[in-house]
C-alpha cells in the first residue's frame, strides 16, 4: 500500500547559482526509502518540505491518507501538525532531561507512557534512563535521538544521516537497532545517506537525486549496478575453494564473500580489518592503511 506520495517544485539558490529542485515519488507503508546523491542534490531540501520546515514553489504531499500539503488549494499543514519523526545528524537532545524525560517530552499523548517503557528495552537503553546527555557517548546519544522521534508514533520517520558522526563499529550497531525499531513499530522511513554499504543493508528502495532531480529509482542492487564504493570491514571466514579461497567480510552489517588467490590468502586471517573495494561485481581487499 502506498504511505507517501511527494511531487514539489522549489528554486534552490547554490554555490552553482539558481538551480530548480523538481522531485517526484511515491513510497509504500513500513518501507525504508533510501535518498541518494552528491552534496547539493536536494537530499535534505526533500526531507525539509516534507517536515514543512521549507516553503515549495508548488507541491502535493499524501501522507497515508492525509494531505500535508496542496499548493493548488493553498494548504500546507505546519510542522506540528504532521506526524513526522525527525533524527539530525548532531542528535539534537536536551542537555538537561534525561533519557527517560527525552523520551517522554515527545510523546504526543502524556497518557501513552507505556511506548517509553517499551522503547528503552527494545533499544537496550534501560540502565541509561537516568542518565542526561552529558553523561553519554555518541552513540549511546544517538540511540536516544532514534528513539525520541519513534515514540511520537510517527506515519513518516526522516532520517538525515544519522550515523554519519560515529565510526563503523558503531554505526553497525546502531544500524540493528534502527532496523529493529522499524521492522517493530512497521515504520514508513526516509532515510539520507551516502554510504552504499548502509543503504543496502537497511534500504528497500532507492531514489537517486542529482541537482534537485531524480536520475534514478529501484532496489538497491538495480540503482548501484556497477557503481563502485570502498568500506572497511573484518574477515569473519575463509574457505577454501579449490584452489582459491573465498574469504567472507562482515561490512557494514552486510556480509560479502571475495574471491582470492591463494597467495592473497596467505596473508588473511579471520578478525582482520581490510578495505573492501568493488563494483558490486568484483570487489578485491586493500589493506587498511
Amino acid at each position: 500500500m502506498t504511505s507517501l506520495r511527494f511531487q514539489a517544485t522549489k528554486m534552490l539558490h547554490t554555490a552553482q547559482g539558481n538551480q530548480l529542485f523538481t522531485v517526484a515519488f511515491e513510497a509504500r507503508q513500513g518501507q525504508i526509502m533510501a535518498l541518494y546523491g552528491p552534496s547539493g542534490a536536494g537530499k535534505t531540501t526533500l526531507l525539509r518540505i516534507l517536515a514543512g520546515l521549507t516553503d515549495t514553489a508548488s507541491g502535493q504531499i499524501e501522507v497515508e491518507g492525509e494531505t500535508w500539503l496542496d499548493s493548488a488549494l493553498g494548504l500546507s499543514l505546519p510542522t506540528r501538525h504532521r506526524s513526522i519523526g525527525f533524527v539530525f545528524q548532531d542528535f539534537a537532545l536536551f542537555p538537561n532531561l534525561t533519557v527517560r524525560e527525552q523520551l517522554e517530552f515527545a510523546l504526543p499523548d502524556k497518557a501513552g507512557k507505556a511506548i517509553v517503557t517499551e522503547l528503552l528495552e527494545l533499544m537496550e537503553l534501560q540502565e541509561l534512563q537516568h542518565r542526561r546527555p552529558t553523561l553519554l557517548s555518541g552513540g549511546q546519544q544517538q540511540r536516544v535521538a532514534i528513539a525520541r522521534a519513534i515514540a511520537r508514533r510517527p506515519r513518516l520517520l526522516l532520517l538525515d544521516e544519522p550515523l554519519s558522526a560515529v565510526d563503523d563499529q558503531m554505526r553497525d550497531k546502531l544500524q540493528d537497532y534502527l532496523l529493529k525499531a522499524q521492522r517493530h513499530y512497521h515504520l514508513t522511513t526516509i532515510l539520507v545517506s551516502h554510504y552504499v554499504p548502509e543503504i543496502f543493508r537497511l534500504a528497500d528502495n532507492v531514489l537517486m537525486l542529482e541537482q534537485g532531480r531524480v536520475t534514478g529509482q529501484g532496489l538497491p542492487s538495480a540503482v548501484f549496478a556497477g557503481a563502485p564504493f570502498k568500506a572497511t570491514g573484518t574477515i569473519v571466514h575463509i574457505e577454501s575453494a579449490g584452489s582459491a579461497f573465498v574469504i567472507r567480510v562482515r561490512c557494514a552489517g552486510t556480509m560479502i564473500d571475495v574471491p582470492v588467490t591463494a597467495g592473497e590468502a596467505a596473508g588473511l586471517r579471520p578478525g582482520q580489518e581490510v578495505v573492501v573495494s568493488s563494483n558490486l561485481f568484483a570487489p578485491q581487499l586493500l589493506p587498511v592503511k
